[in-house]
């Protein structure tokens, strides 16, 4: 069923056209792919749409721009095998496909050389060779992409590595066809040693309704979210409160909120860092602290994301420092 309505995408920028009732141009370098349901919540006629931004490529990201590159986090440094990221200790990432539910326009990923090959026999030898690592991070593309049939061939391989303690999925599949969390896929999850752990990706309270709350809360184990900092989209307060309040509300916890990774052709979405951290200030001021996420940045050749309040902090430190010794 999913499949069918996956196949219902939006992959023609003048069918989407027609259908937004927008004068849209061919153009951009990264294939459109929109699920309907987003595009039926896309406002018509409106270019500064929350959800149109996020997924229609516009004449912005044409623009070539100093600092922005093809792989702005580092990915092909870290590259263990032919689907198989090792950046951070204790984790991989695996890469179990291309596939998208949705094309993102600011994707950090959109430029990555992917493995066609079927089959991840490389990959589990270097987790099951190395015992240091205790979680495998399934993305992509997006891992639920891949059928039950496959999903479940990779958990059992996964399941029998006693030192794999824990199985996460980054995913945006849900906000687009919700029908894709299947009672299969649930029980398979349920059945394993392995604790599944969902980091769902969304970025407006607009993608969340009644059946992507339905859909995510069948799914065992810890429901996190992470989100991008994107402008025109929820660079303002009112905005993040909404989202983390619906999200804390459904039992999905705010994880991160990402500075945006500087990819060439996204440089229109990017926020200052102190706006950022302005807004999140303001967040913990008016929401508990469980409903707050924390502000990072990934930099390539970093052994972990980088929280961006404590580096500024410790930045504002030394220059209050620096001052009060140049006064002495």
């Amino acid at each position: 069923m999913w499949r069918q309505i996956q196949h219902k995408n939006f992959k023609k920028l003048s069918d989407l056209a027609q259908f937004l009732e927008l004068p849209l141009e061919e153009g951009g370098r990264f294939p459109l792919n929109v699920p309907r349901r987003l595009a039926e919540k896309m406002e018509k006629g409106n270019w500064d749409d929350t959800l149109l931004r996020q997924f229609v490529p516009l004449d912005e990201e044409r623009a070539c721009k100093a600092g922005f590159t093809s792989d702005p986090v580092g990915d092909n440094l870290a590259v263990k095998g032919p689907k198989l990221l090792h950046k951070y200790k204790g984790r991989v990432l695996l890469l179990a496909t291309s596939a998208c539910a949705m094309h993102c326009r600011y994707c950090f990923r959109q430029n990555f050389g992917y493995e066609k090959n079927p089959g991840f026999t490389e990959e589990i030898a270097y987790i099951r060779s190395n015992p240091s690592i205790h979680e495998v991070i399934l993305s992509g593309g997006d891992p639920l992409s891949l059928s039950d049939e496959k999903l479940i061939g990779l958990f059992q391989q996964l399941d029998q590595i006693q030192h794999v303690k824990l199985l996460r999925f980054h995913t945006r599949f849900p906000i687009g066809i919700p029908e894709r969390i299947t009672s299969e896929l649930v029980l398979a999850l349920k059945n394993l040693r392995l604790q599944p752990v969902f980091v769902l990706h969304i970025n407006h309270p607009r993608e969340i309704d009644l059946d992507v709350i339905k859909a995510v809360k069948r799914l065992p184990g810890p429901l996190l979210c992470q989100s991008v900092l994107l402008k025109g989209v929820n660079d303002d307060f009112e905005t993040l409160k909404e989202l983390c309040l619906s999200l804390v509300s459904h039992g999905v916890i705010p994880y991160y909120l990402h500075q945006l990774d500087r990819v060439q052709g996204a440089a229109h979405f990017e926020v200052p860092i102190d706006k950022g951290l302005f807004l999140v200030d303001k967040l913990r001021l008016n929401l508990p602290g469980y409903a707050v996420p924390t502000f990072v940045q990934e930099v390539a050749g970093e052994g972990s994301k980088t929280p961006l309040h404590a580096v500024h902090r410790f930045e504002r430190k030394n220059v209050e420092a620096a001052c009060h010794d140049a006064r002495g």
